[in-house]
C-alpha cells in the first residue's frame, strides 16, 4: 500500500462512521492505532494520526521546503540508491530501538512547532494530557536522534526539562504551581490552552516535588511525567516491541543491572536492542531525565505485554 493509500484509508475510516450528521455533531474521537508500513496496529490508548483533524503532520516540508525526514529506511534503497516503500515484515529486521526524549518545550504544539523551524521530525508526541501524536509512519526516518534515526522510533514527551538545581534561569519555577490538590502544571499565558486536547485538563507531575539525580556526570532536576503520559507511554512501548520483535523491553545496564546514566560507547551502542534515553545516545543530552522512573516504566511495558 502507498503512503497516498495509506493516508486516505485511515481519514475514510475516520470520517465515514459519522458522514450522517452535521460537523457541529460529530466531535473527532482519536482512534486506538498507530500506522507502520500503511499498516494500522492497535495499542490500546487514543493516537491522533497526521491525517487527522487537529494532527500534527511531518510530511509537510521545513520552511525552507526542504524534507524534514528521510524517506524510508536503509534497508529500502535499491541497485540505484533510489528509497522504495517498505513492508512492514522489513521495517521488523530494520527497527531495533526506541528512543524516549523530554522536548523542553511542555506541550506536543510548541514541540511540533520548535522541530517544524528546525526541519527537524520525531515519529510521536506525547501531551501532557496522555494524547499521542504519530506525525509520520513508521517506515521513514525521522530526524530525532542522530546516530540512531536508521534504526528507531521516537517520542518527544512534553515536559519543560531537567536543569541544574542551583540555575536561576530554571523554568521549573514558573512551570509548576501548587494548589488546594497539589502540584499542578502552569502554562505560561503565551501559549494559551497549549494546544492539550482534553478540555480543562489541569496536568499534575506524577510527584509532587522536583527529583534530582545525576546523568552524564551532571545534577539535575526535573518533575515527573504526567500520571495520563505515563500510561500512554507504557501503551505505546509495549505496542512497539510486539510489533518489532528487535525493540527488548529493557533498557541499558551496567555491570551491576543498574540503568545506565551515561551516553553508550560505540561498541555498546552498536550492540544494544531495547528502549533508550536520548542522553544513552549522545552526550549533548540529559533527556528524559532523573524523574524518569525507568524501572516502573519497563515493568510497566512488560505487564502490558501480549499473553503467547
Amino acid at each position: 500500500m502507498t503512503r497516498a493509500r495509506a493516508a486516505a484509508w485511515v481519514y475514510a475510516a475516520v470520517t465515514c462512521v459519522s458522514c450522517r450528521t452535521s460537523p457541529a455533531e460529530r466531535p473527532f474521537v482519536p482512534g486506538d492505532a498507530i500506522v507502520a508500513a500503511g499498516e494500522r496496529i492497535s495499542i490500546g490508548v487514543p493516537v491522533v494520526l497526521w491525517t487527522d483533524p487537529g494532527g500534527y503532520d511531518a510530511y509537510r516540508a521545513a520552511p525552507d521546503g526542504a524534507l524534514r525526514y528521510r524517506p524510508g529506511r536503509a534497508i529500502a534503497a535499491d541497485e540505484r540508491g533510489e528509497v522504495r516503500e517498505q513492508e512492514l515484515a522489513e521495517l521488523q529486521q530494520a527497527i531495533e530501538l526506541f528512543v524516549v526524549h523530554y522536548d523542553a518545550c511542555g506541550t506536543a504544539r510548541a514541540c511540533f512547532d520548535v522541530l517544524e523551524r528546525r526541519g527537524l521530525s520525531v515519529h510521536f508526541l506525547l501531551d501532557i494530557d496522555g494524547t499521542l501524536y504519530q506525525t509520520l509512519d513508521l517506515r521513514e526516518t525521522a530526524w530525532h536522534a542522530r546516530k540512531a534515526n536508521p534504526r528507531s522510533v521516537g517520542v518527544e514527551i512534553a515536559n519543560i526539562g531537567a536543569y541544574a538545581p542551583s540555575d536561576p534561569s530554571s523554568p521549573l519555577r514558573t512551570w509548576y504551581a501548587v494548589d488546594a490538590a497539589g502540584t499542578r502544571i502552569r502554562l505560561p499565558q503565551e501559549l494559551e490552552d497549549g494546544g492539550v486536547r482534553t478540555p480543562g485538563f489541569v496536568g499534575r507531575p506524577a510527584r509532587p516535588a522536583p527529583v534530582r539525580g545525576v546523568i552524564q556526570g551532571q545534577e539535575r532536576e526535573m518533575y515527573a511525567l504526567t500520571r495520563e503520559q505515563e500510561r500512554a507511554l507504557a501503551h505505546l512501548a509495549s505496542g512497539l516491541c510486539a510489533l518489532f520483535p528487535r525493540i527488548a523491553p529493557e533498557a541499558p545496564r551496567d555491570a551491576r543491572g543498574r540503568i545506565v546514566d551515561r551516553a553508550l560507547g560505540p561498541e555498546e551502542f552498536a550492540a544494544f536492542r531495547g528502549i533508550l534515553g536520548h542522553y544513552h545516545v549522545t552526550t549533548e543530552k540529559v533527556d528524559p531525565g532523573p524523574a524518569f522512573d525507568w524501572e516502573a516504566f519497563l515493568a510497566r511495558v512488560r505487564a502490558l505485554a501480549p499473553t503467547p
